[in-house]
């Protein structure tokens, strides 16, 4: 039997932890690990029961959820852990500091119950995941603010020209079948670079590949295609 998804809440409203809890809980294939009312609490359990998806909200008393995101993220502990930020704030700002604080996806909290449900399982799989609202306009705002430093520069150094190519597409958002297909590649050798990448630059997922592009400089403002959407309720970098 399949081991479900474990989720920690992060919410500081008891109203929206409930609903989250009986949502996560009508389907067998999530459960809820535990709950945490701040930034702090969360950091603690996170590390303590080592769920597989953090829900984490942004706005919470105390530490807040983006330096609770970085805290989780950097600690060797919670490697395994994916933060999944979900939020009614539509600001680059939150979105940025998520991303590079680690998170593997960010979405909004009109998002459909079913695609919430979606959401957790796609991040938790290693996928990343951001609201459609936000995608285009956060790569396009990521490229154009961020110059690019040398020092991460220097960090490609290791890889290869096909990685890059791969690393360029998937920075502008395009899933391994599409970049298959631009490249000539079959799904499974993309998959293949991709790992090569993700371990070759230490990054925690997909969503950091994407800042470690934009942050060499290995992709400009000007390379943007139009991104790829799974779903009419997510847009997913995968």
């Amino acid at each position: 039997m399949i081991r479900p998804v474990r989720v920690l809440i992060a919410d500081d409203q008891a109203l929206l932890r409930t609903g989250f809890r009986l949502l996560i809980e009508s389907v067998p294939d999530l459960t809820v690990a535990g709950e945490a009312v701040s930034g702090d609490q969360a950091v603690e359990l996170a590390l303590r029961l080592r769920p597989d998806v953090v829900l984490m909200d942004i706005r919470m008393p105390g530490t807040d959820g983006l330096e609770a995101t970085r805290r989780i993220c950097a600690d060797p502990g919670a490697a395994d852990t994916r933060v999944l930020v979900l939020t009614t704030f539509d600001l680059d700002e939150y979105v940025y500091a998520a991303l590079c604080g680690g998170a593997s996806g960010f979405l909004l909290k009109d998002i459909l119950p079913a695609d919430l449900l979606t959401a957790l399982r796609v991040v938790a799989s290693g996928d990343a995941l951001l609201a459609p609202t936000v995608t285009r306009r956060l790569i396009h705002e990521f490229a154009a603010r961020h110059e690019p430093r040398p020092r991460l520069a220097r960090e490609l150094a290791g890889v290869t020209p096909r990685e890059r190519e791969v690393l360029r597409l998937v920075a502008r958002g395009l899933p391994n079948p599409v970049i298959a297909e631009h490249l000539g590649l079959s799904i499974a050798t993309v998959k293949t670079h991709v790992r090569r990448l993700l371990s070759k630059l230490q990054a925690h997922d997909r969503a950091q590949l994407v800042v470690i592009a934009y942050e060499t400089g290995l992709v400009t403002a000007g390379d943007m295609p139009p991104v790829h959407r799974h779903s009419p309720g997510l847009g997913r970098l995968a």
